[in-house]
């Protein structure tokens, strides 16, 4: 199917944050109907309302703002009547502050996206997209478990809702988006501008690289091709960590190197799909889709009759997908907003432009 937008109203959990700021940019110049903002962040929604009125004052109107918190129930309920569609960004996200307060990432993460899902089954509405993250394969961190556990609940209700022919669930996993609020590419940019070291974890450490147009068109394909219950991942370019500091360096300036050790909880590489799942996997193309597993808890068959293989070979990892060298790393940087703009506005104030 295609998304219907004629009309329709598109709720963004989370929505002031990047993934939701470029939704709107997405968005807001389609036939939508409207786009709801909810988010806990009072601050950060008038300055997107400000942002909106100033920039795209002939649209402004088709955006709403709900202050809430997946925490709780009721102001989710409030926000979802009437909706059609939900994109389900809200999470906590910051590997070390989860790993000190896990029970935090618990409460937003696991809770609050089983909070959504019911309001939205209650609600009728028609699909909800969530975004999880490639932590949650094979978690070694408080951050990356619940979003496993996460995605547990999300196959759950998928299950539930589908047996009931009622909302269509799916679920979306990515890697590092690039320049996204506490990724390390605008760590690298300020030290740079603050003529102090560059600190790096670990540079033989790799990650995906994605722009957040890219989040965007993953969950557009999976809101456009899921089955209950399906897991959408994005084939994605990796960049090590010490070339990724290199093609800072090349675009904004060069930098002394301090090698500082991997934070709590990091991982040497990141998987996006696990060898568990690869199994099951359908390549589409630009993307993978993982088939729910639909077997019920009637165990005893399985004693009878089960499945002799049950893992692939490898997982889909940073370490085995295509490796982008430092010029590719550039490139890749340059397909960002957020370093173009940098780079433009660094451009006037040395009057070259």
């Amino acid at each position: 199917m295609k998304m219907m937008l004629n009309d329709a109203t598109l709720m963004i959990t989370g929505g002031t944050g990047s993934f939701g700021n470029t939704v709107l940019k997405h968005f807001l110049n389609s036939d939508i109907g409207q786009i709801r903002i909810f988010s806990r962040d009072e601050k950060k929604q008038d300055d997107m309302r400000h942002e909106l009125h100033m920039k795209y004052p002939e649209m402004a109107g088709k955006v709403k703002f709900f202050i809430g918190d997946v925490r709780d129930p009721q102001s989710i309920a409030d926000a979802m009547w009437g909706v059609d569609y939900v994109f389900h960004a809200a999470a906590l996200k910051q590997v070390p502050s989860c790993e000190f307060f896990p029970m935090q990432a618990v409460k937003t993460n696991v809770e609050g996206t089983d909070n959504v899902l019911h309001a939205a089954m209650d609600a009728g509405v028609k699909r909800v997209v969530c975004l999880s993250t490639d932590k949650a394969a094979y978690p070694i961190n408080a951050m990356g478990i619940s979003k496993a556990m996460m995605e547990h609940v999300i196959y759950a209700n998928a299950r539930v809702s589908a047996e009931r022919g009622g909302t269509v669930i799916c679920c979306t996993r990515y890697g590092n988006v690039m320049c996204s609020r506490g990724s390390v590419i605008p760590l690298f940019i300020d030290q740079i501008r603050a003529k102090v070291p560059i600190t790096i974890t670990n540079p033989e450490m790799t990650r995906f690289m994605m722009n957040l147009d890219e989040a965007v068109d993953l969950v557009q394909f999976a809101f456009e091709n899921a089955n209950p219950g399906d897991l959408f991942i994005q084939k994605a370019d990796a960049s090590t960590i010490g070339d990724l500091a290199e093609a800072v360096q090349i675009l904004f300036g060069k930098a002394k190197i301090k090698t500082i050790g991997t934070r709590h909880g990091e991982k040497l590489y990141e998987t996006l799909m696990t060898r568990e799942e690869r199994l099951r996997s359908e390549d589409m193309g630009r993307y993978f889709r993982v088939a729910a597993d639909n077997r019920d808890l009637n165990y005893d068959k399985y004693f009878v009759q089960g499945k002799i293989q049950t893992m692939a070979e490898e997982a889909y990892t940073s370490h085995n997908t295509k490796r982008l060298d430092v010029e590719g790393t550039v490139q890749k940087l340059l397909t960002t907003s957020y370093v173009r703009e940098l780079l433009e506005k660094d451009k006037i104030e040395k009057g070259i432009l």
